[in-house]
């Protein structure tokens, strides 16, 4: 992966894990259907704020809220930076 940069202090960049395209019965979902991923993989972490401290680190998968974060398009790549704090859970794997 290129370099990306740093998020800003508070900020973490999200790559969204790809949406469900089966249901489990083996159904195809078509695109228009899918929905919004709400899972990704931190891969960018920015340093902590004055009175807020990471707790997120690069590798983490995470889960956000349907409308969190900023979609924004790197080297041709999907990501979502947002605030720390619009994310729900770290996910333990």
């Amino acid at each position: 992966m290129a370099n990306i940069g740093r998020p800003m202090s508070g900020k973490v960049l999200v790559q969204p894990q790809a949406a469900e395209q089966k249901t489990s019965s083996g159904i195809i979902i078509p695109d228009s259907a899918q929905e919004k991923p709400q899972r990704g993989k931190i891969v960018a972490v920015g340093n902590a704020k004055k009175d807020e401290q990471m707790e997120v680190k690069v590798g983490d998968v995470v889960l956000y809220g349907r409308y969190g974060g900023t979609e924004i398009k790197i080297d041709n790549v999907d990501y979502l930076i947002m605030n720390q704090t619009d994310i729900l859970l770290v996910v333990e794997e």
